[in-house]
């Protein structure tokens, strides 16, 4: 089992999981920025900087979002996409509605920021982050004493979110990097990097951890229809670092396993429910179906915040139907008959039947989840 064997382990009827802390087992975190890894949102004090996604890979745009309705469109528009970065960008908006409020009495200032809360919590349903992340800015702003201090309550806790998500994509990157076999080859869906999260990624944080140990032969990016978040956004990130990156159509990916290709599926999740089921970028569950039937182990990778064990399994959490045009359409070329229908789901879920391991911060989830995950949840609060 190699490091992992170090662990203190604890094994019942429950099922597996892994307390200690990455560094407790020597595992050697990267060091910050040593990539040069780009941020997709930077809080500039009184305005919000957002690396505009749907631009990439030919340009590099900021949108400077001065009011929290800016922020609000820049989820629904997927400027800003990824659930921690989504989550993230949610707390910096209720911090510029507290900006926006400054004026006003406190019973009014706290009414209309409960308003703003409830948009943007709205804005995009099917990641849990979202909601978790502004309710925890929420409840800073309400302990305080005074309006002021309630937005310098909320701007700290909107930046500690931050600064946390970073630290936990590093832990998540050396957690995950243990599974995983030298010379690897993995396989991964849309994108889980550094502009899906505050920096570095969860599921490409794994990876980039595997290439600063020298251990990664290469990565396959799913082109990720409709939108080609991996093939415009992962295959980029990878690339600016010199990492190995193949790009495919989702459509390969069968004969691609079929081959004997790939030594692991890497994935993130905007939502894992109590049993371990798992809301993610459409086509997931393709993946996860297919990674069963050529053993190929499939595993998710997402910070603790992602786990809502309000949700008791897949059948309850929400999918997100987006606009059709994303498929009739691209770059606002008609690709189909304006009059055939278009079905067009955000997400969809993976059983826990299908996944082998659920990778956090905290540490490594196996089956029956309803234990695990619980468990994991319970010893990092």
């Amino acid at each position: 089992m190699g490091v992992v064997a170090k662990a203190t382990m604890l094994l019942s009827s429950r099922g597996f999981f892994f307390a200690p802390s990455p560094l407790s087992l020597g595992l050697i975190l990267p060091e910050r920025n040593r990539m040069g890894e780009i941020r997709g949102l930077n809080w500039q004090g009184r305005s919000l900087l957002i690396l505009d996604q749907t631009r990439l890979p030919l340009e590099e745009h900021y949108q400077e979002c001065r009011v929290w309705p800016d922020v609000v469109e820049a989820i629904q528009g997927m400027r800003v996409r990824g659930a921690p970065a989504i989550g993230l960008a949610g707390a910096y908006a209720v911090a510029l509605a507290c900006l926006e409020y400054a004026n006003l009495e406190s019973v009014e200032f706290h009414s209309r920021l409960t308003v703003a809360a409830e948009t943007i919590v709205a804005a995009r349903p099917t990641a849990v982050n979202l909601a978790v992340t502004v309710q925890r800015v929420l409840e800073a702003a309400r302990a305080a004493s005074s309006v002021r201090e309630s937005i310098e309550s909320v701007i700290a806790e909107a930046q500690s979110i931050d600064s946390m998500d970073l630290e936990a994509n590093y832990r998540i990157g050396a957690w995950g990097a243990t599974l995983l076999p030298d010379d690897s080859t993995v396989l991964t869906h849309c994108n889980t990097g550094a502009l899906a999260t505050s920096g570095y990624g969860t599921a490409l944080g794994i990876i980039r951890k595997l290439w600063t140990d020298e251990r990664l032969r290469r990565v396959v990016a799913t082109e990720t229809r409709p939108l080609l978040q991996g093939s415009r956004i992962t295959a980029w990130e990878l690339s600016r670092e010199g990492i190995p990156v193949t790009i495919v159509v989702d459509g390969a990916v069968g004969y691609l396993l079929q081959q004997g290709q790939v030594d692991a599926i890497l994935v993130g999740a905007d939502r894992i429910a109590a049993n371990g089921d798992v809301a993610n970028k459409i086509g997931t569950y393709s993946l996860a179906v297919l990674g069963r039937v050529h053993h190929v182990p499939f595993y998710v990778a997402a910070p603790s915040t992602t786990i809502d064990l309000n949700s008791p399994d897949g059948d309850t959490i929400p999918i997100e139907m987006r606009d059709g045009a994303e498929i009739a359409s691209f770059n606002r070329t008609p690709t189909g008959s304006e009059s055939v229908a278009v079905y067009n789901p955000s997400f969809d879920i993976t059983p826990s039947t299908y996944v082998d391991a659920i990778i956090t911060e905290v540490g490594i989830a196996r089956h029956p989840y309803n234990a695990s995950l619980r468990e994991m949840v319970s010893s990092h609060d």
